[in-house]
């Protein structure tokens, strides 16, 4: 599936761009969708570099606005740091509020269904409760930052929306070492996937991430479709391999596309990505996160 890959360091033209390069194939499926729901990531509410910019949020409703009048478009985020009311208005989303009919949702606080998860021993017995809004959304948006992890080496589009989808205080549940976690992002993510996922490269963070990294300039964007593929590409452009990547390479074996960058670089719209890719300096614990391949020989990965 086509992934639009643009560059530059203007956020709303760069988004825009994007989105306009997935054409018809994007409209046709906005405009049948009865509710959607655009995920930006506010991880923290005190730190602006691990967070979502507004401006790649108002691309996105610009863009959306600009070829039709939706029925109902929600702004939703469940923060693991803070409350969403204190990150809108910390991140500068207030004047896009009242620009836009959007509706707030702070996830953590929403009606929930429970999904289940892996415990330490990879056994499927955990239960958690997950937001509402992103299960019944029938079409959902993740926009967000290229991160390093402190447990599953990078955060992308998949992570951003399953994990702030997991209310509090139950996100810590999720972490039963790093197979299970990797496992469990990828369970809930067969439920929870975006339609459509945004990665807003301006700026990544390396090192220490995905609250304490050390922010570095790039000016990438890209979207598409297939959530899976524009992380797995991402994810290569950010120096690792997606096969060190458990959830990225767990989704990939239930079918959900593929690890090929060869194959996601020839079908790759607009600019060529390749003399972007940079080596972005992994966490501290890289080694110890790498684990989970071992692990997960048991359970037939």
């Amino acid at each position: 599936m086509e992934i639009a890959f643009a560059t530059g360091l203007d956020r709303k033209s760069g988004v825009m761009r994007v989105l306009n390069l997935l054409g018809q194939s994007l409209e046709e499926k906005l405009r049948r969708s009865r509710k959607i729901l655009i995920k930006p990531n506010f991880v923290s509410v005190w730190s602006p570099g691990c967070a979502t910019h507004p401006d790649a949020v108002e691309a996105i409703l610009e863009y959306i606005y600009s070829k039709f009048t939706p029925r109902k478009i929600i702004l939703g985020e469940g923060s693991a740091m803070g409350d969403f009311k204190t990150g809108l208005e910390n991140y500068g989303y207030m004047d896009i509020i009242d620009k836009y009919d959007v509706e707030l949702v702070d996830l953590n606080e929403d009606d929930h269904v429970d999904l289940k998860i892996y415990d330490s021993s990879l056994s499927k017995s955990l239960k958690i409760p997950v937001a509402k809004t992103v299960v019944d959304s029938d079409f959902r948006i993740s926009i967000c930052r290229p991160k390093t992890h402190d447990t599953v080496i990078v955060t992308l589009s998949i992570k951003n929306i399953v994990m702030g989808a997991v209310q509090k205080p139950f996100k810590s549940k999720v972490h039963q070492g790093y197979a299970a976690i990797n496992l469990s992002i990828a369970e809930l993510a067969e439920t929870l996937m975006p339609h459509l996922s945004v990665i807003d490269g301006v700026e990544g963070m390396e090192g220490d991430g995905p609250v304490s990294g050390e922010i570095v300039k790039w000016g990438v964007f890209l979207a598409g479709l297939n959530a899976l593929e524009v992380d797995v590409l991402t994810t290569w452009l950010m120096g690792f391999n997606p096969r060190e990547i458990g959830y990225l390479y767990v989704l990939a074996n239930k079918g959900y596309g593929t690890l090929e960058v060869p194959k996601l670089l020839s079908e790759v719209i607009g600019e060529k990505p390749e003399k972007y890719r940079r080596k972005f300096k992994p966490h501290r614990s890289y080694i110890y996160q790498l684990s989970w391949r071992d692990s997960l020989e048991k359970t037939g990965y």
